[in-house]
């Protein structure tokens, strides 16, 4: 569907040039002389490769038409993830690269989003927070107690993760997907 390009922001899909691209960074740039335009950085969906195009913020571009399907976690093969899709019970292979640095956090039964485009898979949306248990802690060294203090932790996926003095081994924590870090101590 045709659109404004300063209506462009990060993460939206772009035909441009016969390719895919996913934006990755904008900026309007309105410069003394001349008439505003936008800058887009974009990355190729297919190759990874990036370019840096202008656009004047009048002009209009082709913004690809993405299917999203909820679909569940199987299993992992290698560096293959297998998703079953709820509606169709069709099952997926997707391959690691495109779901990023969150497939540490899928776990079995977990419902994601699965964005494709003409069948092809692009990318995987998973939850934002994930429960897990601390399989290993350090001991609390005394006297460290003030509140900003974190000691490493080991999650039962392989995972480190820095966590409160209080947490020890066999406490089930909260985690934020995107930066890996804890969140809070579950509440189950």
């Amino acid at each position: 569907m045709k659109v404004n390009a300063n209506t462009m922001r990060p993460g939206h899909v772009l035909e441009h040039n016969g390719k895919l691209w996913v934006i990755t960074k904008t900026a309007i740039v309105q410069p003394g002389k001349g008439g505003a335009f936008i800058q887009l950085e974009m990355k190729d969906v297919r190759t990874g490769n990036k370019s840096t195009e202008r656009f004047r913020t009048q002009e209009t571009v082709e913004r690809a038409r993405l299917d999203e399907h909820e679909m569940t976690f199987l299993f992992a093969e290698g560096d293959s993830f297998t998703f079953m899709d709820k509606e169709s019970f069709e099952q997926v292979a997707i391959p690691r690269d495109i779901i990023g640095d969150p497939a540490v956090f899928l776990q079995d039964g977990m419902e994601v989003t699965v964005q494709s485009h003409e069948g092809s898979p692009l990318g995987v949306e998973i939850p934002g927070k994930v429960t897990l248990t601390i399989t290993e802690s350090d001991p609390v060294v005394k006297g460290q107690t003030a509140s900003s203090s974190y000691k490493p932790a080991k999650l039962e996926n392989g995972v480190s993760i820095l966590v409160p003095p209080h947490i020890e081994a066999g406490t089930r924590v909260v985690v934020d997907t995107a930066t890996g870090e804890y969140v809070e101590r579950a509440k189950d």
